[in-house]
């Protein structure tokens, strides 16, 4: 199995990603890396390794560029190589932790949708309280879908959850501001029906403040409600360890607590951590694309090729393109 990387790619490069990179290496034997970038910036990080090779790229993409242009124009970029050598099938999924958007863009027109996919989704696993954590979906491919957009991305969903987390029957809820059937916006009144018509275990509509209590195993939103639930709940993750150190460190005998409840502490931190989820993957192209963080660690690299590594091996792909065919 063969994954491109971005070595360039986020805000931490090419450090972390190729630390990254070797972390997955170890674990993973069936796995080879195509690391794509600048080679005399990579050098210095990079060991010799029988599993990895490097392909030089002139240039990047970088946080600022625009994204409908940047892989057009940057056609030697590490981005634009990555997304190129799985179009033309040199690598089963590609990964990066740079610029969202242009990555977006350069996966809907290089790798392409699956047919009958009418709008690409932004998919990734978000914790629970009972440490399973749910698959939430679209998180901002398109922040102004149709209801029959959000009825795809329930099916797609439904397949991940089935195929990668090994659920029977996932529980798919549509995020609404209540949970009666008749309440919300246009488009999720009208999505409703058209959810309950697909082969799901549909549990209507849910609540955000009931997504990390575990209310469902898929939640289903148009991406700009799902980008900004999500940084929320990253938001408030971080400000509430933050408050904990303070409070932890007022005083000795507030330290002395911290002493004693250090493990528990430690319990949440890795619950909450959204290294240990693994990154974004555009749902509904023709071969699996990951986003990592931008901020990505070497351990979200890590975590984020594990996913690739999952979508590949468990047919992912192939699965969400005979579903829809079936239910078009």
């Amino acid at each position: 199995m063969i994954i491109a990387v971005d070595g360039m790619g986020g805000d931490n490069a090419p450090q972390a990603v190729i630390e990254g990179v070797y972390q997955a290496l170890e674990a993973f034997p069936e796995l080879t890396i195509h690391l794509y970038g600048q080679q005399q910036v990579m050098q210095p990080y990079l060991k010799a390794h029988e599993r990895i090779q490097i392909v030089a790229c002139s240039e990047v993409v970088e946080a600022t560029d625009d994204a409908a242009r940047a892989v057009r124009r940057k056609k030697d970029s590490s981005m634009a190589r990555i997304l190129q050598a799985v179009k033309e099938g040199q690598a089963d999924a590609c990964l990066s932790a740079g610029n969202t958007g242009a990555l977006m863009a350069g996966g809907l027109f290089q790798v392409g949708r699956i047919e009958g996919i009418a709008r690409p989704a932004l998919a990734t696993t978000l914790p629970t309280i009972d440490g399973k954590g749910f698959l939430m979906l679209d998180l901002g491919a398109n922040a102004d879908p149709k209801p029959e957009h959000l009825a795809q991305y329930a099916v797609m969903g439904n397949v991940y959850a089935q195929k990668v987390r090994k659920l029977a029957t996932p529980r798919v809820g549509l995020l609404n501001i209540g949970t009666e059937e008749q309440k919300g916006n246009e488009l999720t009144k009208a999505a409703f029906p058209l959810i309950q018509q697909e082969a799901l275990n549909f549990e209507g509509n849910v609540e955000s403040r009931e997504l990390l209590n575990g209310v469902a195993d898929v939640v289903v939103t148009d991406g700009f409600t799902g980008n900004m639930v999500l940084k929320s709940i990253e938001g408030t993750a971080v400000t509430m360890f933050t408050m904990l150190k303070e409070a932890f460190t007022s005083s000795t005998k507030a330290k002395l607590g911290a002493v004693l409840a250090k493990d528990g502490l430690r319990g949440i931190k890795t619950k909450m951590d959204y290294t240990e989820y693994g990154g974004a993957a555009l749902f509904g192209l023709k071969a699996p694309v990951i986003k990592a963080h931008g901020s990505s660690n070497a351990k979200a690299i890590f975590s984020a090729l594990r996913q690739a590594k999952e979508m590949v091996e468990y047919d992912v792909t192939a699965t969400i393109q005979q579903t829809i065919a079936k239910s078009n």
